[in-house]
C-alpha cells in the first residue's frame, strides 16, 4: 500500500508562465512556494509571487535552470519538501529526479526510471513496439526510396534538433546540425532518422496515472499547427477523428504508459496519417506546454492532480466526460515574415481587454471563455537567453468555431507593445477557411505562409495616420498644428512598419478639417495623444496611440501595427550596403560555413547563430563573393552586429 505524503512547501524549478501556472493552484491548495531564478529574472513575475525565492547565479540556463545541484540545494535551503519540475530544462532528466529524491524530497513526477524509459526515442520506440504500440522505424541509413526523411534528437524535445531533408546531398549537413543543436538542448547529440510524412497530423493522448495502478486518459489534442517543428496552436479534442481510432489512439497511450510504470502527467504523442493509421511518436514524461486546453474541456486542475497523484492520492477509475471545445495559441516574440526570426527588447504592454481569466487554479473551467497564461508583464526585457514564448492564450466555447472565433477576437483586440510578435499569424491561422474546415497537417503553416505573413498595406496607412495626428495632438499650442493662415506645405512624418513597409503621412488641418494625401474621405473626429477617432465613409473608427521612444503603436479592435519614426527626409549616409549581412538578433556565433574568398550563391548559408535555444542560418542575399567575415565561433553579438560582407564578383 502506497504512504500518503504531505506537501507543505514546493519548489518550481523552472520559470515564466508555468512557474507562475504551478503557483497558482499552490495558493488555492494552501501550499507555500519557493522560486529559484537567473539573474535576469530576479525580478520576474513568478519570483515576485512566490512566498520565497532563490537566487540561481548566473544568466544562461546552463548555469542556472540546468543546474540540478543548485535548485536541490536551493530547495534543501528554502525548507521545501518537493519538487515540481514544470516543463523544458531538467523536467526529462531522469537524473535530476533521482537527485531530488536522494536529497530526501518528494518528487512531482514520473519514477526517474519510467523518465530513462522514454528518455531516448529510439529505445523508447523498441520498448513500444514490444508493448503492441505502432511505430515509425528508425531509417539506419536513408535511401532515395525514404525521402523525405525527419532527422531528430534521441533526446528531449520542443522541435530542436530536428531537420526535415528532402535530397540525400543534404543529409550529412543536416545531421551535423540537428546534433550540435541537440548536444547543446540536451546534452546528448544521438539523433536518428525516420520516414516525414508532410501531410501528417500531430495527435497526442493526455494521461494521468496514480501509483495504485490507475491509467487515464484524459481525452486528446491536435498540435499540427508548428513552425520548426514546434506547436503553435493546439486544440482539445482533436477534430475529425472516427470514434473508432480515437479509441484506439487513447488504448495505444495507455499501454504506452502501463509498459513502463508510469505514474504522473505525462503525454503520449502520435503521427496520424490521413487513412487513419497512426504511429508513436514520443512520449513527454511532464506536464504539456498546451494542458489548459484539456483542463479547460473537463475541468480538471492537472496540476493540483500531479500533487494528489505525488502525496500518494488514487485516481477516480474513470475519466470525466468532455465538455466544448477549447484552441490555445502561444504568443511568441519572433517575425514570421523573416522566418520566424526571434524578437528582442523591452515589453511595455501585454494588455488583453476582453474579459479573461489569468491561470485558472481548481477551478479550471473558463467562466470566461478565455484564459491567459504569461510569465512577463510590463517592463519585461526579452532576452535570448530563453524561449521566445510571451503568453499562451487560450478560448473554451460550445463548439469549434466558436472557440476559433473568440480567440482570434481576444488576440486581435489585445494591446501589444514591445518586440516583434506572431499575433496577427494567429488570427490569420484561426480565421483561415483551411483551419475553420479541419484540413489540418503539421504543414499548413508553411503551406499558407504566403497569406498568414502578407503585409496589410492599408491598414498601416491609416495607422500612420493615426499616429502623426496622435503626435501632432502632443504638440499641440494656441493654434492646431498644420493650420496657417496662408497656403503652406502640408505636415510631414514618415513611419515603417514591422513589415518593411514605409508610409509618408502629409497632412493639412484648415478650417474646413482634415486634408490628408491619399486619404480623401477621411475626416478628424477627435484627436489626442493616445487616442484619434477617424471617419471615412461614414464609418467611424477609435485608434488607441501609444509612443515609446521612436516606436509608436496604434491598435484597433480589428488589430495593432507597430511603427518606427523616420526621419523626415532620409538620410543618404545612414543607408547600409546593399551586401552587409547585419546580426538580425542578439546570439552567439555557433559555426561558420563559408570562408572569405569563397563563390557564394543566394541564400547559402555563411554562418549560424544561436538565440533563444535554436539555431538560425544567416545566408548570402544574394549570388557573389564573399569579401569579409567578422563571425567566429562563440562570438556573442548583439542586434545590428556586423557579420559579414558580400559583393558581386564586379565588385569583389
Amino acid at each position: 500500500m502506497t504512504s500518503r505524503t504531505s506537501i507543505g512547501n514546493l519548489l518550481v524549478a523552472n520559470r515564466g508562465e508555468i512557474a507562475r501556472r504551478v503557483f497558482r493552484t499552490c495558493r488555492d491548495l494552501g501550499i507555500a512556494t519557493t522560486a529559484v531564478h537567473s539573474d535576469p529574472d530576479a525580478d520576474a513575475p513568478h519570483v515576485r509571487e512566490a512566498d520565497a525565492a532563490v537566487r540561481l547565479p548566473g544568466a544562461a540556463p546552463a548555469d542556472t535552470y540546468l543546474r540540478a545541484d543548485l535548485i536541490v540545494a536551493a530547495a534543501l535551503a528554502a525548507g521545501a519538501d518537493a519538487v515540481h519540475p514544470g516543463y523544458g530544462f531538467l523536467s526529462e532528466d531522469a537524473s535530476f529526479a533521482r537527485a531530488v529524491l536522494d536529497a530526501g524530497l518528494l518528487w512531482v513526477g514520473p519514477p526517474p526510471d519510467a523518465i530513462a524509459a522514454m528518455g531516448s526515442k529510439t529505445a523508447a520506440k523498441l520498448l513500444m513496439a514490444e508493448a503492441g504500440v505502432p511505430v515509425l522505424g528508425a531509417l539506419a541509413e536513408p535511401a532515395e526510396a525514404d525521402l523525405p526523411v525527419l532527422v531528430k534528437a534521441a533526446a528531449g524535445g520542443g522541435g530542436r534538433g530536428m531537420r526535415v531533408v528532402r535530397r540525400l546531398a543534404d543529409l550529412p549537413a543536416a545531421l551535423a546540425s540537428a546534433r550540435a543543436e541537440a548536444a547543446k538542448a540536451f546534452g546528448s547529440d544521438e539523433v536518428f532518422c525516420e520516414r516525414y510524412l508532410p501531410a501528417g497530423r500531430h495527435v497526442e493522448v493526455q494521461l494521468l496515472a496514480d501509483a495504485h495502478g490507475t491509467v487515464l486518459a484524459l481525452g486528446d489534442r491536435d498540435c499540427s499547427l508548428q513552425r520548426r517543428h514546434q506547436k503553435v496552436i493546439e486544440e482539445a479534442p482533436a477534430p475529425g477523428l472516427p470514434a473508432a481510432v480515437r479509441a484506439e489512439l487513447h488504448t495505444a497511450a495507455v499501454n504506452a504508459a502501463k509498459a513502463i510504470g508510469y505514474v504522473g502527467a505525462g503525454t503520449a504523442e502520435f503521427l496520424l496519417a490521413e487513412d487513419g493509421r497512426f504511429w508513436f511518436l514520443e512520449m513527454n514524461t511532464r506536464l504539456q506546454v498546451e494542458h489548459p486546453v484539456t483542463e479547460a474541456v473537463t475541468g480538471l486542475d492537472l496540476v493540483a492532480l500531479q500533487l494528489a497523484v505525488a502525496e500518494g492520492e488514487a485516481l477516480p477509475p474513470e475519466p470525466p466526460a468532455g465538455r466544448g471545445h477549447a484552441i490555445e495559441a502561444r504568443l511568441y516574440a519572433e517575425d514570421p515574415a523573416k522566418d520566424w526570426q526571434p524578437a528582442t527588447g523591452t515589453l511595455h504592454r501585454l494588455e488583453f481587454t476582453v474579459p479573461h481569466q489569468e491561470f485558472t487554479g481548481t477551478g479550471a473551467r473558463l467562466d470566461s471563455g478565455v484564459r491567459l497564461d504569461t510569465g512577463v508583464g510590463p517592463g519585461t526585457e526579452v532576452t535570448p537567453h530563453y524561449d521566445a514564448m510571451l503568453a499562451k492564450v487560450i478560448a473554451w466555447a460550445p463548439t469549434r468555431a466558436a472557440a476559433a472565433r473568440r480567440l482570434a477576437d481576444a488576440l486581435a483586440r489585445a494591446r501589444i507593445h514591445g518586440p516583434a510578435t506572431n499575433r496577427d499569424l494567429l488570427v490569420r491561422a484561426l480565421r483561415h477557411p483551411a483551419f475553420l474546415a479541419e484540413r489540418l497537417n503539421t504543414g499548413f503553416l508553411a503551406e499558407h505562409a504566403a497569406g498568414l505573413t502578407a503585409p496589410d498595406s492599408g491598414g498601416t496607412g491609416r495607422a500612420a495616420l493615426a499616429a502623426a495626428l496622435a503626435d501632432a495632438a502632443a504638440r499641440r499650442t494656441a493654434l492646431p498644428s498644420g493650420w496657417r493662415n496662408l497656403p503652406s506645405q502640408p505636415q510631414l512624418k514618415r513611419y515603417r512598419a514591422d513589415d518593411g513597409t514605409e508610409s509618408e503621412v502629409r497632412y493639412r488641418i484648415t478650417r474646413t478639417g482634415l486634408l490628408a494625401e491619399g486619404h480623401p474621405d477621411v475626416e478628424l473626429v477627435e484627436s489626442a495623444p493616445d487616442r484619434v477617432v477617424l471617419r471615412e465613409g461614414g464609418l467611424r473608427r477609435t485608434y488607441l496611440v501609444a509612443r515609446h521612444g521612436d516606436r509608436v503603436y496604434v491598435d484597433t479592435p480589428a488589430g495593432g501595427t507597430a511603427l518606427t519614426v523616420l526621419p523626415r527626409f532620409p538620410d543618404p549616409a545612414a543607408r547600409t550596403d546593399p551586401g552587409a549581412l547585419l546580426a538580425p538578433m542578439p546570439g552567439t556565433v555557433v559555426r561558420t560555413t563559408a570562408a572569405v574568398g569563397d563563390t557564394v550563391t543566394a541564400g547559402q548559408p555563411l554562418l549560424v547563430l544561436e538565440a533563444m535555444k535554436m539555431e538560425h542560418r544567416i545566408t548570402a542575399p544574394a549570388d557573389g563573393v564573399l569579401v569579409e567575415l567578422r563571425a567566429t565561433p562563440g562570438r556573442q553579438v548583439e542586434l545590428g552586429t556586423l557579420l559579414a560582407v558580400v559583393k558581386s564578383a564586379r565588385e569583389a
